[in-house]
């Protein structure tokens, strides 16, 4: 027999490490055809880091995405950055970031302004071109800065940039304090189908909705909802690296053995992007991308005893674990009969 059944759970996730001392550096220089080369220590691992900081310095300096250039595999012309962990890059690294986009927005609308004969607070820089606010038709392209500054000036345009949480101060008496950065919160809400012949559990559908503060790259978004969701989904159903922990029987030895799951049995992922900002990220964006993995197990788990009657409290739910659950329901209500 086959039994549906629906479950939900709800989560927080800190940004960053807590307590302080989670620092960020960023450094950049634009060249004289208008490009930007960004320094950063964050690492990409599939996250997406380099495109979203790549947006963060477009969108400060009012040109295309693809003229700036992430440089981040070399650690001795990039910047400190604690690490990528904690879910921190956008709102660690991002601030850095930003703030070294904005110290050579200043240098460029300078410049500009010196040309133009204004100051630098009538000038506003987008569309690739720096603009006077009064007149739009007064403006200049970017390049023609970029080469005024290497040409007839000699100066070099660049921007730095760091972002550390202060260190959190503890109360004494209450034992208060603000020890994280900031927090992201997840909803999921799982459907499931049981079939109390084999204790076998299918997802048939799982809904996963982040709050992510400002959602920067919308389809990254997206793409790492989906991921965590089907990390989430592993671990609830599949994944068991100790199956007889502390024992060593039937352990697995190689990915062949150890069972993750494909796009078969995953049901459909439906993903919702929530924003709510952050006081303290650029553009009040958060981290979230650990956390879309953290919701399902506990999900499913709940949506297993909505349809079975039977609460599982270890991962992965087995077959084993539900035919076990299963009998011992049944033996209860025979005693109580």
């Amino acid at each position: 027999m086959r039994k549906r059944g629906q479950g939900i759970s709800n989560i927080w996730h800190p940004t960053g490490y807590s307590g302080g001392g989670d620092g960020s550096t960023a450094w950049l220089k634009v060249n004289m055809d208008g490009s930007v080369d960004l320094f950063i220590g964050s690492v990409e691992i599939g996250q997406g880091v380099k495109t979203v900081m790549a947006q963060m310095v477009a969108e400060e300096l009012g040109i295309p995405v693809v003229n700036i250039n992430v440089i981040n595999e070399n650690s001795q012309v990039a910047p400190f950055d604690y690490g990528t962990a904690a879910t921190r890059q956008t709102h660690n690294m991002g601030n850095a970031v930003v703030m070294a986009a904005r110290e050579a927005r200043e240098v460029i609308l300078e410049i500009a302004a010196s040309l133009l004969g204004c100051s630098s607070s009538e000038m506003e820089m987008g569309n690739n071109e720096i603009v006077m606010k009064t007149d739009p038709d007064t403006k200049l392209p970017f390049e023609a800065i970029t080469m005024t500054a290497n040409f007839s000036m000699g100066r070099i345009i660049a921007g730095r940039g760091g972002y550390i949480k202060p260190l959190s101060q503890k109360d004494e008496a209450t034992g208060a304090c603000d020890a994280w950065t900031t927090q992201a919160f997840n909803t999921v809400v799982a459907d499931v189908e049981v079939d109390t012949d084999t204790g076998e559990v299918s997802v048939i559908r799982l809904i996963s909705a982040c709050d992510v503060g400002k959602a920067i790259n919308p389809m990254l978004c997206e793409g790492q909802i989906e991921g965590g969701a089907v990390m989430g989904i592993g671990m609830a159903l599949m994944e068991n690296l100790h199956p007889f922990n502390p024992g060593i029987e039937f352990q697995p030895l190689s990915l062949h053995d150890y069972v993750i799951p494909t796009a078969m049995d995953t049901g459909a992922i439906i993903s919702v992007i929530l924003e709510k900002p952050s006081s303290t990220g650029p553009y009040g964006a958060k981290g979230f991308g650990e956390m879309t993995m953290n919701g399902p197990a506990a999900a499913i788990a709940n949506a297993v005893y909505n349809a079975i009657g039977v609460r599982i409290c270890q991962i992965p739910i087995t077959p084993e674990l539900v035919l076990r659950g299963l009998e011992e329901k049944d033996k209860e209500l025979a005693c109580k009969s």
